[in-house]
């Protein structure tokens, strides 16, 4: 068991042949993305470097 006071979302993502989709949920359980991901790492790079606050890699 761990603690969850210090996590601020919960990422899923469901991995396909053709395609993916991600879900994040916060620890009360509020759906905060549920969206279809592109299959190719260029693409999957670029949507995280749109949807987060950190530094891109």
């Amino acid at each position: 068991m761990f603690e969850i006071e210090d996590v601020g979302v919960f990422l899923g993502l469901d991995v396909g042949k053709s395609s993916h989709h991600g879900h994040g949920l916060t620890p009360g359980g509020k759906k905060v993305f549920d969206k279809p991901l592109p299959n190719s790492e260029p693409k999957l790079r670029a949507t995280s470097c749109a949807t987060s606050s950190a530094p891109c890699w």
